[in-house]
């Protein structure tokens, strides 16, 4: 059984919050506390060195909340609210209380969870219009997103070839247990032999401006169909991995769709992207990112299987999930 810190058992208590909610659900990612409390979420990093992310310092850990807030209101500007401290007060703790932080969170307006992509696509209740209007926030947003010679350096083809390598070695571990050996070596076969084949095709994406400051983890569960559309919980704790071509972000949530068995949604994603942007070029590299991103996907469920945090009984689940994400990076590799 696993046993939480005692701030989180403080921070499920009513009198921790100022407008004394009823219920406090607690949600747990490989990163964060979150605090579900009807009309706010409160977000926590967990103390915790990842080698990609280092959350190990209260500094760290307050100018991370800050990253978070700014870098989230480019796509979901209404839900961020604030940087807030939490602070011992009375023998307990009090967020946004007076006195010196022990800890800090992202204050959010708690998203409808009946509203998130990942909830309605099993009801068979996202539609072609909502897709379309997901499409046209990303172009959008893809179009005003920054880019300089530092971002663009990211789309270069060293950077490509780093990304993937440190794929396969931070998952060699994980052989046996949620990926097969076959699997494994099938995946980085089919990427080493794309990226050697396909190296004018990186560059060109690189002079054309292609490389952006992205959202860097669009799946589905971060889409919420509120009043306007809200793509939130981006990636704020290593720029490497927002800075992206467009194609690499569009094939995440694609793949997403594939992995919930809407190819027709996935497919009308990828067109209705392509038409509004006039990014044709991004269908020769489809397969390659969604292959890259199912494959990520997985290897973060698996880094989980590792979190001491989470009870061994939803392991069982995190297992079955990282397991479905590396089949499905392998069925983009057949026949490229």
């Amino acid at each position: 059984m696993s046993i939480l810190p005692s701030t989180v058992g403080s921070l499920l208590k009513s009198q921790a919050y100022s407008h004394k909610p009823q219920k406090i659900e607690l949600v747990q990612t490989q990163m964060s506390f979150i605090f579900l409390t009807g009309d706010f979420a409160y977000k926590v990093k967990k103390e915790v060195n990842l080698g990609y992310l280092d959350y190990t310092t209260l500094e760290k850990r307050h100018f991370f909340c800050h990253q978070e807030l700014d870098l989230n209101r480019r796509l979901c500007p209404d839900a961020y609210l604030a940087v807030v401290p939490i602070v011992e007060e009375k023998g307990g703790l009090c967020v946004e209380g007076q006195g010196e932080p022990i800890e800090y969170a992202v204050k959010m307006k708690q998203l409808p969870q009946e509203r998130m992509m990942d909830v309605l696509l099993p009801k068979g209740q996202v539609t072609r219009e909502m897709i379309t209007k997901v499409a046209r926030k990303l172009a959008e947003f893809h179009q005003r997103a920054e880019t300089n010679k530092e971002i663009a350096a990211f789309g270069r083809l060293g950077v490509i070839r780093h990304n993937c390598d440190e794929n396969f070695a931070q998952t060699e571990r994980y052989t046996g247990i949620s990926i097969t050996t076959q699997k494994y070596r099938s995946i980085k076969n089919y990427t080493n032999r794309f990226i050697d084949s396909n190296t004018s095709l990186f560059d060109k994406r690189v002079r054309e401006g292609k490389i952006r400051d992205c959202h860097g983890d669009l799946h589905a569960a971060h889409v919420c169909f509120t009043g306007d559309i809200c793509i939130y919980d981006c990636i704020e704790f290593n720029d490497r991995f927002r800075y992206s071509d467009v194609a690499s972000e569009v094939a995440f949530l694609a793949m997403d769709l594939d992995r919930y068995q809407r190819a027709g949604l996935s497919h009308y994603l990828v067109n209705a992207y392509v038409k509004l942007s006039h990014d044709e070029e991004l269908l020769e590299l489809l397969n390659f990112y969604k292959c890259y991103r199912a494959y990520v996907r997985g290897k973060v469920e698996s880094f989980k299987l590792d979190d001491p945090y989470i009870p061994e009984g939803e392991k069982a689940r995190i297992l079955s999930v990282a397991r479905s994400y590396f089949k499905l990076a392998e069925s983009y590799t057949f026949g490229g």
